[in-house]
């Protein structure tokens, strides 16, 4: 996400022209913009990272190397949570229990500054809770799911991001899914792209069916890993410990990210999408395994927060 920091403009700008200062030099900055990233940094085993300082972390774009300006941890920034939940038929016997995970993941979860917002999606994307921090409006949306026969995965992607770009802090998608898209309406690019301009984090619960299925949809699993993997989240499979142990491990994530931010300096002209790398050069033999958005598209960074 980035803050704009607006100089002089309109009237006031015009106003100075037709000033005397006009003869002099006059310098304006118009658009400085911070870009954030959110880190996760674990260990090989998986292990959770934390006490890192900035001296720590480098970062760069698109290859460039960057100056470190913001550096949180566990950020304190408003949480803007979007909980989709698969109801179409492939998964429909898990719907009891994928509702009542999702009322103690709520619970456990939001905080007074945070909100959720609660999106089914079958044959198509139905908002059932706006955003809240009523736990009690959760609860009653969770009671609505309706299941039907196709899965509008990628739209439900794009609609949820579209919402939650809107929100000022952290914004994160956690998707509950097979991971088959029979709906054919937006495409996984769109629906990717969508989350990078919205700097939505996506994190993926995936609910397959029995592991040696005929009928498990590899494909659509794989797309679910690639989202959270592109857009700085992560990727769970529901086995041992269910639904409950899956969104525990998602809450874990979101209380123990990194945030970095930077103001762009040798920017490449003419890009529209600026690729991101964050890495830990003083990690002393130590292998990390670093979590964090690929990049940003321009316009995402001019925001403000």
């Amino acid at each position: 996400m980035g803050r704009s920091l607006r100089g002089i403009a309109g009237t006031a700008l015009a106003a100075l022209l037709c000033s005397p200062l006009a003869a002099q030099e006059v310098t304006l900055h118009v658009d400085v913009k911070l870009v954030d990233v959110f880190v996760n940094v674990t260990d090989t085993n998986g292990a959770i990272v934390g006490g890192l300082a900035r001296e720590d972390f480098a970062i760069s774009e698109d290859g460039r190397p960057q100056e470190i300006g913001v550096f949180e941890r566990q950020s304190e920034l408003p949480l803007n949570l979007t909980l989709a939940i698969d109801t179409s038929g492939s998964v429909h016997k898990d719907m009891s229990m994928e509702a009542d995970a999702a009322r103690r993941f709520a619970h456990a979860l939001l905080r007074p500054q945070d909100q959720m917002s609660l999106l089914q999606f079958a044959t198509e994307v139905r908002e059932l809770t706006p955003f809240t921090n009523r736990v009690s409006q959760i609860d009653h949306g969770l009671s609505q799911l309706r299941g039907d026969f196709a899965t509008a995965l990628y739209d439900a992607i794009f609609l949820g991001s579209e919402r939650l770009g809107r929100k000022e802090g952290r914004k994160v998608l956690v998707l509950v899914s097979d991971g088959g898209d029979t709906a054919k309406s937006t495409t996984y690019a769109q629906a990717v792209e969508k989350a990078l301009r919205n700097e939505v984090m996506i994190y993926s619960v995936i609910d397959v069916p029995i592991e040696a299925s005929a009928g498990r949809d590899l494909g659509g699993e794989h797309a679910l890993i690639t989202l959270a993997e592109q857009t700085g989240g992560k990727s769970f499979y529901v086995s041992d410990g269910g639904l409950d142990k899956a969104f525990a491990q998602v809450s874990d994530d979101l209380r123990t990210q990194y945030l970095l931010g930077y103001y762009p300096r040798n920017q490449e002209p003419g890009r529209t999408f600026h690729r991101v790398q964050v890495t830990i050069p003083r990690a002393a033999g130590k292998t990390f395994n670093i979590r964090h958005r690929v990049g940003y598209y321009m316009e995402s960074a001019a925001k403000g927060r």
